[in-house]
């Protein structure tokens, strides 16, 4: 019994962990797929106007700090 009370806060924490993980940096960022855009498909976000260059949707915001 002791040790079920420490093995069940680790498997807690472990799953918190793999969660949070899977989220993505963009939390306000709306990316929109533009593909009538010159050379290949842009990503552009509808919130801060970030523009990323790619197949996949981005992960991080592009937006410009400072």
């Amino acid at each position: 019994m002791p040790i079920l009370v420490p093995l069940l806060l680790i498997c807690v924490f472990l799953a918190m962990y793999l969660m949070r993980r899977g989220r993505t940096l963009t939390r306000d960022c709306r990316w929109r797929l533009d593909r009538a855009a010159e050379g290949g498909p842009v990503w552009r976000c509808a919130v801060c106007g970030g523009l990323s260059r790619g197949g996949a949707t981005p992960r991080h915001c592009q937006r410009k700090t400072g």
